[in-house]
């Protein structure tokens, strides 16, 4: 309940500040009108613009209605076909996700890093903390595909590299979970064997 409550009050408080500055930004378009000036224009469109990016933002949080999109993301990456390519091509995907990360406000912890023998990583997991990581997130899963001229092949032919991405919510431990008695199915066995043994 505190966590639900923390993310209302996150989304009240960036309504407010949105409020706060559609009312700065209609106060600097009478300035503009007033003081019809280049640099005044430019100020207008560079504050209308910066305002347009975070209403989008907070409008893209508004489709992320599922239970578990405010949580945090565990994010596993595996190499495919490929061999040392394709774990070139995961080691950019992973330096993409952090790079995404960093750039939304959101903490990494990596959990799991085994690097690649010449170059790249062969499997990798790292946890993205944060406001809806997982509802940002949760679409990348699947298999990525990258065609390029190969760097590490001296004939510069064109090599496909595959990599897998799996997303998973963060899960709270006091997951409830019943198991009806007619569900189970209770067999037992008797083993025999030489020297007499018998096993249940």
């Amino acid at each position: 309940m505190l966590k639900r409550l923390k993310l209302e009050k996150n989304i009240l408080a960036e309504l407010d500040e949105l409020n706060r500055e559609l009312d700065d930004l209609k106060v600097l378009d009478e300035l503009c009108q007033e003081d019809d000036t280049p640099d005044s224009q430019k100020e207008f469109e560079e504050t209308a613009e910066a305002f347009a990016r975070k209403l989008a933002s907070f409008g893209l949080k508004t489709y992320l209605s599922e239970p578990e999109d405010p949580n945090n993301a565990l994010l596993t990456i595996h190499p495919g076909a490929g061999g040392t390519e394709s774990m070139d091509w995961a080691a950019m995907l992973l330096r993409m996700y952090l790079r995404w990360a960093e750039q939304n406000g959101y903490e990494t912890e990596t959990i799991d890093f085994q690097a690649g023998d010449e170059a790249g990583v062969k499997s990798a997991t790292v946890e993205v903390k944060g406001d809806y990581a997982y509802g940002f997130l949760k679409s990348e899963s699947g298999v990525h595909r990258l065609v390029r001229i190969s760097p590490f092949d001296a004939n510069n032919r064109r090599h496909t590299s595959f990599c897998s991405i799996f997303v998973y919510p963060e899960v709270e431990g006091d997951i409830d979970i019943e198991i009806k008695s007619d569900d189970l199915r209770i067999d037992t066995y008797r083993a025999s064997g030489a020297g007499g043994q018998h096993v249940n």
